[in-house]
C-alpha cells in the first residue's frame, strides 16, 4: 500500500480549480437533520432520486453541492488532510480520484446487506461503492450526419476523419482531459483498452477536433449543429437530453463500449456517517435503483439495444466496466499522467474555455 500511495500523488492543476458550481437544499425547512452531499452530478438528472430518498424521511433535508470533478477532488483532499468536517457523501463521476482519496485513508467504512450484494468490482474495502451504470458514448446531430455517415465503432470514426478534407474537420468534440477527471478517465481507459487510441490521437489533431470541458456544453453544441459528433460522452446526460430532443443521436460503440459506475465516499471526518451510510443504502435499494434507472443513470445492454445506441445482437462482451480498484491508482502517477497531458496537448490545439455555472 505504500506502493500504491507513492503512486498517487496529485500533479499540481495546470488550470485554476473550479468552485463548487450550484448549492441547494432539498427537503422541508424544519427538518432536524440533513445530510450535506457533494457530486459531480447535475442536480437537475439527480433531483428525482433525492426526492425519492426525503418522501419517507420528513425530518431529513438534503444540502446538494454540484461540483467539477477537479474542484471536488481538490475539496475532499484538503479536508481530509486538514481533518475538516465537510460533506457526509462525495460521489464523483472521476473514480480514479475517489480511489486515490480512499487509498490516501480519507474514507469511513460502511457495511450494510447492499453494499454486500455488490459485485467485488464496484465494493473496494467497504469505503468506496459504485452506485450508478452508465455507458460512454458517441453523439451526433440526427439532421445533419446522414445515417451513412454514423460511426458505430472508434474505426468508423477513424474512416470519417480520415480525409484531409473531411466535412467532419472542427466539428467534432470531446472532453478536455485538463478540465475534466471524467474525461481524463476515460481517455486514460482508452488508452489501455483500444488499438485505435493511438490513431484516434493523430486524426483528432491533425482534423481540429475541440476539446472542451463539459456534457451540457458539448451537446448543446452538438444539437446547435456547432459540433456534428462528440466522442465519449456519459451517456446518461445524453440519454436523458435525448429524450426531448430528437436531434440528438446515441451510439454505444460496438468495438467496446465503457461502463462507467459513480463511486461514493463516506468522508473520514463526516458530521453524520449513519444519515450518509442510510443514502448509500437507498442508492443500493429496489426502490433507489428504480429511481436510478428513470433518471437514465441505470443503464444496461437491453436499454442501450431498446433506444437504438447499441446494435441488435451484440454480446455483454460489449461492456466494459471500469473497475473501483487499485488499478486507477496508476491513472493518478504523476510521470504517467505528466507523459499523458503532453501527448493530449500535442493532439488538441483546440481548447474551449469552460463555460460560466448558470
Amino acid at each position: 500500500m505504500a506502493l500504491l500511495a507513492a503512486l498517487a500523488v496529485p500533479l499540481a492543476p495546470v488550470r485554476p480549480v473550479a468552485a463548487q458550481e450550484l448549492a441547494q437544499r432539498l427537503g422541508p425547512p424544519d427538518a432536524t437533520r440533513s445530510v450535506t452531499l457533494r457530486s459531480t452530478t447535475d442536480l437537475d438528472v439527480l433531483r428525482p432520486v433525492l426526492s425519492a430518498f426525503l418522501a419517507d424521511r420528513p425530518q431529513v433535508a438534503v444540502r446538494y453541492e454540484q461540483w467539477l470533478s477537479n474542484g471536488l477532488y481538490a475539496r475532499a483532499t484538503a479536508d481530509c488532510l486538514q481533518r475538516r468536517a465537510g460533506a457526509d457523501l462525495v460521489i464523483s463521476s472521476a473514480v480514479h480520484h475517489m480511489v486515490d482519496l480512499v487509498n490516501r485513508g480519507c474514507a469511513a467504512r460502511h457495511v450494510s446487506s447492499g453494499t454486500a450484494a455488490l459485485p467485488p468490482a464496484l465494493n473496494w474495502r467497504d469505503e468506496l461503492w459504485g452506485v450508478t451504470q452508465e455507458p460512454a458514448v458517441m453523439v451526433y446531430n440526427r439532421d445533419l450526419v446522414p445515417e451513412a455517415d454514423v460511426p458505430r465503432s472508434r474505426f468508423d470514426l477513424l474512416d470519417l476523419l480520415r480525409s484531409p478534407d473531411s466535412r467532419y474537420a472542427g466539428r467534432v468534440a470531446t472532453y478536455d482531459i485538463e478540465a475534466s477527471g471524467l474525461g481524463y478517465l476515460f481517455a486514460y481507459a482508452d488508452s489501455l483498452e483500444a488499438t485505435t487510441f493511438g490513431g484516434l490521437m493523430e486524426a483528432f489533431g491533425r482534423t481540429d477536433t475541440v476539446a472542451t470541458c463539459c456534457s451540457a456544453q458539448i451537446m448543446s453544441g452538438i444539437v446547435s449543429g456547432r459540433y456534428l459528433i462528440a466522442y465519449n460522452i456519459i451517456g446518461s446526460y445524453a440519454m436523458e437530453r435525448a429524450r426531448d430532443d430528437p436531434r440528438l443521436g446515441i451510439v454505444a460503440p460496438d468495438d467496446y463500449t465503457l461502463m462507467l459506475s459513480r463511486g461514493a465516499m463516506i468522508p473520514r471526518e463526516a458530521p453524520d456517517r449513519d444519515l450518509a451510510g442510510e443514502l448509500v443504502d437507498f442508492l443500493l435499494s429496489v426502490e433507489g435503483r428504480a429511481a436510478l434507472k428513470d433518471a437514465a443513470l441505470l443503464t444496461d445492454l437491453d436499454e442501450l439495444t431498446r433506444t437504438g445506441a447499441a446494435t441488435a445482437g451484440q454480446g455483454a462482451s460489449l461492456l466494459r466496466p471500469v473497475e473501483l480498484s487499485p488499478k486507477l491508482l496508476v491513472a493518478s502517477d504523476r510521470h504517467k499522467r505528466m507523459l499523458f497531458l503532453s501527448r493530449w496537448r500535442d493532439a488538441f490545439p483546440t481548447v474551449e474555455p469552460v463555460a460560466p455555472a448558470p
